[in-house]
This record gives structure tokens, sequence and C-alpha cells, in this order.
């Protein structure tokens, strides 16, 4: 089974995001609630957390790219 990590919504008028920097890699272990990428806008720096507590298994938007809030960044699988 596995839990997708989402762009969240950011505030009032914002509907984009660049990643910045992932935490973690596709395989590492996460806890729900970790810190495991940041998110830039034109306005601030955001921290994700981990959805799940699980593997890393992929990541679907890579750093320097840019997602729409609502977008998959990538896949926590259970184990």
């Amino acid at each position: 089974m596995t839990t997708n990590i989402i762009l969240p919504e950011l505030g009032e008028g914002i509907t984009r995001a660049t990643v910045a920097c992932w935490h973690v890699r596709a395989g590492d272990h996460v806890r729900a609630g970790d810190e495991i990428l940041e998110i830039v806008t034109d306005k601030a720096i955001f921290n994700v957390e981990a959805p799940a507590t699980g593997k890393l298994k992929s990541i679907a938007v890579a750093e320097g790219k840019e997602g729409a809030v609502g977008a998959v960044l990538g896949v926590i699988e259970y184990i």
C-alpha cells in the first residue's frame, strides 16, 4: 500500500511551487511528520512533512522542478 506526498495549499493566490531540496532519497525510510523536502514560492520557503511512515518509493518532482498545488511530489510505501 502507498501514500502520495502532495504539494499542499500554501496560501491565497499561490498555485505553484518549486522543489528546492529533498532531504531524503528514494529507498530511505521516513516517519510520519519528518520534514522530507523544502518547496519555494516567490513569497516563502516551506517544509513538507511525510504524511505516513514507510519507505520513500519514488520522487515524482525532482529538485529544481515546479509543481502545481495538489500535484504528487513523491510516493511512500508502507513497510
